[in-house]
């Protein structure tokens, strides 16, 4: 297993590269040191139909985040940083626990910045009994060199592709090369897994990709559908999400504060159809 202790002391985890000691409790973008911190953990019944099932997911929320989106709806953990420190043995009793209640899978939420601390806790949880699939729930904001790092350690990856257009990107969530960023993240991930996989209607391994669509065509939808089409695979399940609402900083950003429209969510549905994306979840509005 790596050795995180030189990682941490110089941190490069994400693309950021902030290069802080997070051994010294030292915090760069994401402001965490070298413990994560959770917000909340609980059996969590809304995700898509193969990450919740019947019995629901272990959910494990981080505090702190890599992007700053100024439409952020859980923006007092992300951006606020509302939330526990935990040591790594007692994220893997969280793991444990969650697994006693009977979930299909730990799913960890907004992880980027604290992969390799989960690594370690999903290694300790393991030696102890846990034995059900574990999601990565991501921005996609992700290093390809971290993901290396955690080849073996996740099941499931989830990243969300939130723009196919780096100017809005830093824009909005201040990410720096976020499209480039992304697509070479997202294509770590397949190489890993490859397509979803499931077992009686839930996931076990693989790749399933989330799409936000934001007013005005602001995402980018086309280009993000095309990228997944083109260079991941048509197999790939995508879900389109149509729940965009203003929340946190929108009220200084004229075009995104209102909700999407059914003709807008209609014309990334019909862009999914027309490039053979016929695997993943659709919305009603």
């Amino acid at each position: 297993m790596t050795d995180i202790m030189p990682l941490l002391s110089h941190c490069e985890i994400c693309p950021r590269r902030c290069g802080v000691d997070r051994l010294k409790n030292e915090c760069g973008f994401c402001g965490t040191g070298r413990n994560p911190k959770i917000s909340a953990y609980n059996v969590h019944r809304g995700e898509e139909p193969p990450i919740s099932g019947s019995r629901g997911s272990g959910t494990v929320f981080f505090t702190g985040c890599n992007m700053r989106c100024v439409f952020c709806q859980n923006y007092p953990i992300s951006q606020m940083r509302h939330g526990n420190e935990v040591t790594v043995d007692k994220l893997a009793g969280i793991m444990l626990g969650l697994q006693k209640e009977g979930v299909h899978n730990i799913n960890f939420v907004t992880p980027t910045h604290v992969a390799l601390q989960m690594m370690e806790a999903v290694s300790a949880a393991r030696a102890k009994g846990l034995d059900i699939p574990v999601v990565y729930n991501s921005s996609g904001y992700e290093s390809v060199d971290t993901l290396r790092m955690l080849e073996g350690t996740v099941d499931v990856y989830l990243p969300d592709i939130k723009y196919s257009d780096d100017r809005r990107a830093e824009k909005y969530s201040s990410t720096p090369g976020y499209w480039a960023t992304v697509c070479a993240a997202v294509k770590e991930m397949h190489r890993q897994k490859g397509v979803l996989k499931m077992k009686g209607g839930i996931a076990v391994s693989g790749l399933l990709v989330r799409h936000l669509v934001l007013p005005r065509g602001i995402a980018g939808s086309k280009r993000v559908l095309e990228f997944i089409a083109r260079e991941i695979s048509k197999d790939t399940y995508v879900s389109i999400m149509a729940q965009y609402h203003p929340a946190n900083k929108t009220g200084g950003y004229p075009e995104l504060d209102r909700k999407i429209t059914a003709s807008e969510y209609s014309a990334v549905l019909g862009f999914a159809n027309e490039l053979g994306l016929a695997n993943g979840w659709r919305q009603e509005m």
